[in-house]
This record gives structure tokens, sequence and C-alpha cells, in this order.
């Protein structure tokens, strides 16, 4: 059964999963913003996160000088596919932890292996 969730309480958990990022890795991320959508885009309806902008290793000039690259979290799909808040809590932080990462290059291929897909 899904889980039940306020969208304050289900923000307070993005930001816990961003604050659980280690301070040497979160202080590489670089002109990036992070929002909450309740559902996500039409055209991939099964989506938990999606990270949208230009990964570092792609980049060339001052990154500060263009808009904000974009991760979304999709409430809903989260809340759907999981029967706890122990496993939504978890879901969070590893959707999270796969954005973030492809801000720095990773594809899913990696994060795979490295358990965050």
């Amino acid at each position: 059964m899904p889980v039940e969730m306020e969208p304050a309480e289900f923000d307070a958990l993005v930001d816990r999963a961003l604050d659980d990022i280690p301070d040497e890795i979160a202080q590489l991320v670089r002109n990036v913003v992070v929002l909450v959508e309740d559902d996500a885009p039409e055209d991939d309806p099964d989506l938990l996160g999606l990270y949208d902008g230009i990964a570092l290793t792609e980049r060339w000039g001052d990154p500060m000088m263009e808009l904000p690259d974009r991760i979304f979290v999709f409430r809903n799909n989260l809340l759907d596919m999981c029967d706890s808040v122990e496993e939504l809590e978890d879901e969070v932080r590893i959707t999270v932890v796969h954005e973030v990462a492809h801000h720095f290059g990773i594809d899913d291929d990696r994060l795979h292996e490295l358990g965050y897909a």
C-alpha cells in the first residue's frame, strides 16, 4: 500500500537526503536547484527523479554565468512505490544521490553498479 505523507514532510525527506551528502562532495555541486514536483513528465511518467542540466564533465566556462541545473524529485511516484516510511526514506535518498551523481557526469550504468539505479 502506498505511503501517505504531507508535502512538507516529503520535502523534509529530500532536505535530509541532501544534508546526508558528504560535505566534500556537496561543496563541489555548483549552480543546481532541487525541486520537488508532484508528478513526472507525461513523456516519462515512471521517473522517480530527473537531472536537467549539463554535467560538470561536459561544461566549460563559468557555471555561475548560466541558468542553474535542475534536479527534480517526483513525489507521487516515490509515495506510490513504497510500503513504509522507512522504504520511502531510502528511495528518496537513492533518488537524490542518483540525480546529484548525474551532475558529476556519472551515467546510469555506473550508478546501477553502485546500487543507486
